[in-house]
């Protein structure tokens, strides 16, 4: 299966980074290694000073398709979750300096900690869905997927003219602005409006 991750789709997010504002999605992977094994602590990397947490609605595929059509797009999917994409930020910044890959940054064990996935419609309006992140109980992120530069729909059908899209490939959607680090010891907790998906604590 395919970790498959939106990058800037939330114009506060991009500015709050200082990157420009896509005119189409961007996307980077992340290996099936990448997802944290359930009632798992997150372990906090050696090889970082500082991991931040991105909170993102996440879509499963549940069907086979590439070149997909936007109009039919919605038929590819009927699940969605709630994942942390978690980011070194300091190895991101010196790939960047270097104009290098930033795999290393983003697509490391355990940085993409996924809730169980629930039917869609258990929601109102998927175009229309808060979710956040809690640290330690206190709210730093808050998102609404109306928000989000491509819909889900936009997203399956232009990821699909890349990759074919297997049953079971994950789709990480973009975060809000609120970005920020995390530190041993503290206890994360995602929310789906206000119903709780998902729970761990950074060792």
């Amino acid at each position: 299966m395919k970790i498959i991750c939106i990058g800037r789709n939330y114009v506060d997010h991009a500015k709050e980074l200082n990157n420009p504002v896509p005119t189409e999605p961007v996307f980077f992977l992340k290996p099936e290694t990448a997802l944290l094994p359930k009632k798992n602590p997150f372990v906090y990397p050696s090889f970082s000073k500082n991991v931040q947490h991105e909170v993102e609605i996440v879509i499963m595929i549940n069907r086979l398709g590439k070149h997909i059509e936007e109009k039919f797009a919605h038929k590819y999917y009927n699940e969605i979750g709630i994942g942390v994409d978690f980011t070194a930020r300091d190895l991101q910044q010196e790939c960047k300096e270097k104009g290098l890959p930033w795999e290393k940054a983003k697509a490391f064990d355990g940085s993409a900690p996924t809730s169980p996935f629930v039917t869609i419609d258990q929601f109102n309006d998927i175009n229309n869905l808060v979710f956040s992140i809690q640290l330690n109980g206190e709210t730093k992120q808050v998102g609404n997927t109306k928000d989000m530069l491509f819909n889900f729909d936009q997203i399956v059908a232009y990821v699909s003219k890349f990759f074919t899209l297997k049953i079971g490939d994950i789709i990480y959607t973009g975060t809000p602005a609120g970005v920020g680090p995390i530190k041993i010891h503290d206890k994360i907790d995602c929310f789906i409006e206000n119903k709780k998906m998902l729970g761990f604590n950074v060792k």
